[in-house]
Formats: C-alpha cells, structure tokens, sequence
C-alpha cells in the first residue's frame, strides 16, 4: 500500500482540544472484523465484550513533563526545547529538539528557570530541529532530575493549541502510568479510570503490563510514498517474565489478548518466538507495522482516531482491514466522534 492510501479530511471541529469531563465516558466504537458491523458506545461499555481470564495489556509508561523554555545567552530570545532522551547519566547529555531552530548552533547557551539555576550548551547538531544538550547544573543528579521537572510542562501535542493547563497534567497521563521516560502518552489507556478497571478485575478479566517509553518518532510524518522506505524512530520497550506468562496461558486458551494502544500491540509484535509466541523483552524496537501484516499475538486492539497518513493509522488499518478502517473513519466523521490525543476510542475485535 501506498502513503496516499491513508490521507483523509478531517474537519477542524472534530480534533479534541480537551478530554471527556470523565474518562470511561468518551464514545467508543466497537468494530467486529468478522461481521464486518460497527457499533456506537460508549467507553465504560468495553466491560461487556470481555469474558473472564481475557487479557488486556496495558502500557505503564509514565510521561515526563518534556518541554521546557530557556533563555538563549546574549540575546534573551525564548527557545523552547524539547526533551527526547537522556543519552548520558553522568554528564548530563540529552538529545533535544529546539525551535526556532536556526537560531540555536553549537557553542550556544540556554539559560532556564528565573533564577538562571540551570544552564545548557549545545553540543552537536542532529537532524534540522535536533540538538544534543549539555546540561550544567550544581548539585546532585537527583535534584537535577527535579529541577527539569520542576521547570518543564506537560508536552501536549502541536495540534492543541491552547496553553497548558493544570488539570492536564494529570490527565494527560494513564491512571496506571509507573516508569517514567515518555515525551507523549499512550493515548488509548487514557479513557480507563479506576472505577472501569475495577469492574474488568471484579469480571475477572487479567491484566499484564508492558513498557513502551513512547517518543516523537511514532508520530513523526511519513514522507515517502513507498511505506517499505520509512524509518521508524527506536524506542525503548521491556516486556517481563509476568507479562510473558499472563499473555501466552491466554493465547493458549485462545481466550481475547487485547492490545491497550498501537504501543502495546508494537511491543507486542517486536517479541515474537519462531512458534508465535511472546517472549521476554529488554531493548529498542523501530518496528513499523502496515498493511498487509499478520499479526501474531493479540487478537483486539483498543486505540484512539488518528491523524492522516501516520504510521497509527497504518497499523490500525493493518489489524482491522484497511477498507472496514476507511468505512469506520467515514462513519466516525459523519457522526462527529472526536480525534487525536484527547479524541474518543475504538475497540476493534
């Protein structure tokens, strides 16, 4: 398939600017591969397409609070600078994305924070909008880690383009986030509150947790018309001996393992046996995964509505059918579902 396969219009009015007053009460739309049907719900009705010792594998990544504003030196102008990935613990270094990026090359200053208590010197050019930083700052790792906490803001996506808020802070985060280190949530864990995954425990549904610090990569655009000539970003992903266990005894069972976000079913797909099973996992993963695709470990997806021609959407079309995805996505615009980040969700069987 082709990039141009997966351009579509999407009217302004439909991006969610912000999320559903609750979690659980986003509109969910449920489509079933095998009957070609579609149904509108809500989320909090994922509850009754689920039986017992089912599994839904949830990514724990935690966000960071990613974007921070500096001071360039001599000139006082505002740059803004975008954590990725810390590449050294010890001396502080960081691959950055800046902008405006044509002011800042290496030898420069940032200065940031009122007092000017921490300070960074570019180092090295990566890409167009890509720097590698220095950061100087005295005193322990540990109060260094807290001052970029306490200097940096929720990385909201691009798209929205109100200020940041207090309350997303807290709601731009998955309520079962635990190990900190992604620059952007798993957007489709963000519609389950506490109330709704205790209901799927007390049904006896299982749960298994993966990793997948999720970085820009997964949303940056593809530019080439030939999908097998996209490159993928790497990111960070670990699946454990636990969740290995809980996800095969269901595959076994043939019971429903269902993928909670195109991160997890990533993860999943990166830690494949040669006999279709999950293996433990401790690494990075590039995998891009678009149609066609046989997937090997879950059977269900939940996921939100994407943007155009991005590698979300590929996958998804992957796992669903790309002319059922093309249906869903005309029905979800005609009946005003909302999409990106803070968008509603679909559950795909």
């Amino acid at each position: 398939m082709k990039l141009s396969h997966f351009n579509f219009e999407l009217p302004k009015e439909l991006l969610a600017e912000y999320p559903s007053e609750n979690r659980d009460e986003a509109r969910l739309m449920v489509l079933n591969r095998k009957d070609q049907t579609i149904e509108h719900k809500q989320f909090k009705d994922i509850l009754d397409y689920f039986n017992p010792q089912d599994v839904m594998v949830l990514n724990n990544t935690k966000v960071f609070p990613a974007r921070l504003f500096g001071n360039k030196e001599k000139t006082g102008a505002r740059i803004e600078v975008f954590l990725l990935r810390e590449l050294n613990p010890e001396t502080k270094l960081w691959d950055v994305l800046v902008d405006p990026a044509r002011k800042i090359r290496i030898g420069n200053k940032l200065y940031f924070g009122d007092d000017e208590s921490l300070v960074a010197e570019v180092i090295d050019n990566t890409t167009s909008r890509g720097r590698t930083l220095r950061f100087l700052y005295d005193g322990s790792y540990v109060d260094f880690r807290q001052k970029l906490n306490d200097l940096g803001e929720t990385p909201l996506p691009k798209y929205i383009k109100r200020e940041v808020e207090p309350s997303d802070e807290e709601r731009y985060q998955t309520i079962y986030a635990k190990k900190e280190g992604a620059v952007a949530a798993p957007t489709a864990g963000l519609h389950f509150s506490k109330h709704l995954l205790k209901r799927l425990e007390i049904k006896g549904i299982d749960f298994a947790e993966v990793t997948l610090h999720v970085g820009l990569g997964t949303f940056s655009p593809v530019e080439v018309e030939d999908l097998s000539k996209h490159k993928m970003d790497s990111e960070e992903a670990f699946i454990d001996k636990t969740a290995v266990g809980t996800i095969n005894k269901a595959k076994i069972e043939k019971r429903k393992v269902c993928a909670v976000g195109t991160t997890v079913m990533r993860a999943l797909e990166s830690s494949v046996s040669s006999n279709l099973t999950l293996n433990e996992f401790a690494g990075w993963t590039n995998k891009f995964i678009f149609p066609p695709y046989d997937f090997s470990i879950a059977n269900c997806m939940v996921t939100n509505f994407h943007t155009p021609k991005s590698t979300l959407l590929m996958m998804v079309s992957a796992f669903a059918g790309h002319d059922f995805m093309k249906r869903a996505y005309d029905e979800a615009v005609k009946e005003n579902y909302k999409f990106y980040t803070y968008g509603d969700a679909m559950l795909i069987l």
